[in-house]
This record gives C-alpha cells, sequence and structure tokens, in this order.
C-alpha cells in the first residue's frame, strides 16, 4: 500500500463486521407524533482488542444518541439508545430516508472511554476504520389491542390503512380514548424506566470490571506480603534457637 494511504472498509447495510456487530440491522421507531420515540442499539465486540466505536446520522438534530461514542472491551457489548425527538407531522408514506453510520476502530487498552481523542477516526495510513450503516424505519402504534402481533401487523400495513385506524378511533367514546391514552402512557414510562435500568446496569457492570481487575491486583499484593512475612518470621526463629542448641 502506498505511503500516506487510507485504510478503510464500508460494511454492508448493519449486520456484522471484523472489529463489532450491530443489532438489530436497522432501527425501527414506533412513530408517535408529538412524542419522543426510542431504539434501543446493541454494539458486540468481536474481537480481542478494545474496539472504540461512533455513531454518526444524515439528521442530527432529529435524533439524540447516547452514548455516541464509547470503548467496548474485548468480547463485551454496550447498547446504544436512540431517541426520535417529537415530530409535529408523520412523514410522506410514513417513509424515512434518514441513515445511521457506525465507526468502529482498535485502540489501545488504557484508553478512557470517557475521554477518547478526537484523531481516532480519522482515516490515517496503517489504521483501520471499520463503517456500518443502518437505515431507519417507522412504524405505528396500535390503537387498541395491546397484542405483539397485532403490533407487528399494523406496523407493516400501509399508511392509508393506519389513518383509517386513526378515524375510527376519533368515533370512539370519551372513555375509549382516555383509556388508550392512559395505556400509552403508561407503556411509555414503562420502556423509559426500563432503558434508565438497561444504562445504569452497563455502568455498573463497566465500574465492576475495572475494579475487579483492581482488586485482584490488591489481593495477590497482600497475599504475597503476607507469606514473605511469615518465611522472614520462620527465618528469625529458625537463627535465634541456633545458639542456644550449641
Amino acid at each position: 500500500m502506498p505511503l500516506g494511504a487510507k485504510k478503510s472498509k464500508v460494511g454492508a447495510m448493519g449486520g456484522s463486521g471484523t472489529l463489532i456487530s450491530v443489532y438489530p440491522e436497522e432501527l425501527t421507531f414506533l412513530f408517535e407524533l408529538e412524542k419522543p420515540c426510542y431504539c434501543n442499539l446493541k454494539v458486540v465486540n468481536n474481537s480481542e482488542h478494545h474496539v472504540a466505536f461512533k455513531v454518526k446520522t444524515t439528521s442530527p438534530r432529529k435524533y439524540f444518541v447516547r452514548p455516541n461514542a464509547s470503548i467496548v472491551q474485548p468480547w463485551d457489548s454496550c447498547t446504544i439508545t436512540i431517541t426520535l425527538q417529537a415530530q409535529k407531522d408523520y412523514p410522506p408514506d410514513m417513509q424515512c430516508k434518514d441513515k445511521f453510520l457506525i465507526q468502529s476502530t482498535k485502540v489501545a487498552a488504557s484508553t478512557d472511554m470517557d475521554e477518547i481523542p478526537p484523531d481516532t477516526f480519522n482515516k490515517e495510513a496503517d489504521k483501520v476504520i471499520e463503517e456500518m450503516k443502518l437505515k431507519v424505519v417507522y412504524t405505528l402504534p396500535s390503537c387498541g389491542g395491546s397484542d405483539d402481533s397485532s403490533v407487528s401487523s399494523l406496523g407493516s400495513r400501509s399508511f392509508k390503512a393506519a389513518s383509517d385506524d386513526l378515524m375510527m378511533l376519533k368515533n370512539a367514546s370519551l372513555e375509549e380514548i382516555q383509556t388508550i391514552q392512559r395505556l400509552k402512557e403508561e407503556r411509555d414510562n414503562m420502556l423509559q424506566q426500563n432503558q434508565q435500568m438497561q444504562r445504569e446496569l452497563d455502568v455498573l457492570r463497566r465500574r465492576r470490571s475495572r475494579k475487579g481487575d483492581a482488586g485482584f491486583s490488591l489481593t495477590f499484593a497482600a497475599f504475597a506480603g503476607l507469606i514473605g512475612l511469615m518465611v522472614g518470621l520462620l527465618m528469625s526463629l529458625i537463627f535465634s534457637s541456633a545458639p542456644a542448641d550449641a
């Protein structure tokens, strides 16, 4: 490869690469007007190296990504929460042209995940940057059923059919509408709590992993010191008892 050439591998839409895999292979949002929508993305490290990743999108003002960059330890994983900001209008035919790009590269084990160097993802000589593209899909929530199959069925219907369901909802009684609204709010609250718990568990797991390594080193040092102290005490007893035997 000529001097100064850039090493870059561009992957297909979603799926797996040499360094990482992402699940799911496309971002699906349960679209509701004037409400934020959420989607979790799991990044799995397929290698024995520490891998840094960064998330980019073609519409940065519409989406909130946390974390948008981090480091995944060897054979470990990380969960990303992507929030679609509240929208005032339905997109034409419920089609979304937004795209996401995930860049990944190997980094040193000593790299701090909270302070990734800004040039980490620069395409330079002797550096491999893997890139993976994800498309965005919008689905509509069900209007009365809580069964998963009904949600999937509604998500696959055309926008026109979903509009007919909305017209039926307008003809429902006030009590039915209030019940549906209450159920939706409870579902949203449970979803947000679940995502918050997942983020806290990921943070605790990383902290325990770091503390576990340090704890092992301190335990080993203490054990070695105790052995040395016992050996020294034993030698002192041997040498102190030798003149008395003579």
